[in-house]
């Protein structure tokens, strides 16, 4: 029997799950390793505050969940399938691109999570997360690249040089990174009422906050609200998000979860949503004490990944 069939026939019995969240009110749909990476602006070789800051990134991990088997995009599609023919992820546009790097995921490959490399990297619209103190105040963010190999990460974070027609040679830093812990996909339906999912995450470096986490509002441990938006349901004034050329085209399957009424928004169920290029979503801050408000005990005890980025701020908590 699967962990998220057990859950489901006796939800009130504790479920120790691996990375240490436990819980005995909600489904744990995912879970896995959780990392935070800022890009300064082109030119900056150090950030000092918000301004210089040119990206944050989001990469997620899984390592397990509730169901051994996910579904990915296929692996030649997108930005995946750009660079298997390319062969280097950061080929300048006045180059090779090929018109695949510029589409979103398509198709499916099943990926077996315990067993095998799966990671999502993901870019936030306004370069920071929703603070707990704005409440239902929705962040918009998108899935960038999702692969089956680390080294994709690595290549993604580094840094390039490249020339333009009107600024001549221009360097585009490495990211930094700005945190590294565990995260849960949950879905709740509480008391009969609108089924939801959250995101949460607690960080395991750094020890304590400094200026980059209190800046991007990456707090030590937090909850938010994440919905996934209908990539066929036409942008509206307020809010554009992607081309179309570049969203994701979901399986007949996963795109029929939003329905016949072509719902602009749906809940992260299942987590296969975010294994697509192109995927946008809607981050909403719930709280940044988990425990308190869920109900949820994170220990984050993972391994490591940001060894592809400079080590050293990111245990002290400052800037690079």
């Amino acid at each position: 029997m699967g962990e998220g069939e057990e859950s489901k026939k006796n939800p009130e019995a504790p479920v120790e799950i691996q990375c240490g969240i436990i819980t005995n009110r909600w489904w744990v749909q995912e879970r896995g390793e959780i990392f935070f990476f800022y890009r300064p602006k082109v030119g900056k070789e150090e950030v000092h505050g918000a301004e210089e800051v040119q990206r944050l990134y989001i990469v997620l991990r899984p390592k397990s969940g509730e169901r051994s088997v996910e579904e990915k995009q296929d692996p030649a599609s997108g930005k995946e399938g750009a660079k298997k023919d390319d062969g280097h992820p950061h080929a300048s546009k006045s180059s090779s691109d090929s018109v695949a790097s510029e589409e979103g995921g398509h198709g499916i490959q099943k990926v077996k999570i315990e067993d095998e490399v799966l990671v999502r990297f993901i870019v936030m619209g306004r370069k920071r997360l929703p603070p707990p103190t704005q409440k239902g105040r929705p962040f918009w963010g998108y899935v960038e690249m999702v692969t089956t190999k680390i080294e994709d990460v690595k290549s993604a974070l580094q840094g390039e040089d490249y020339n333009t027609s009107t600024r001549g040679h221009r360097h585009n830093p490495p990211a930094r990174a700005a945190g590294e812990g565990v995260y849960g996909i949950l879905r709740h339906n509480p008391g009969g009422r609108k089924m939801h999912t959250h995101l949460i995450y607690k960080l395991e470096f750094p020890p304590e906050d400094g200026d980059p986490q209190e800046t991007l509002n990456i707090d030590r441990e937090a909850s938010f609200l994440i919905q996934i938006k209908n990539p066929e349901v036409p942008e509206n004034s307020q809010f554009r998000g992607l081309q179309r050329k570049r969203k994701a085209s979901f399986p007949a399957h996963l795109q029929g979860e939003f329905g016949r009424r072509r719902r602009r928004f749906l809940p992260l169920d299942p987590p296969d949503f975010l294994n697509y290029e192109g995927c946008e979503f809607l981050l909403i801050a719930a709280s940044d004490d988990v425990e308190g408000e869920l109900g949820v005990e994170l220990t984050a005890e993972c391994s490591d990944l940001v060894e592809t980025a400079s080590i050293a701020p990111l245990l002290k908590g400052t800037w690079a």
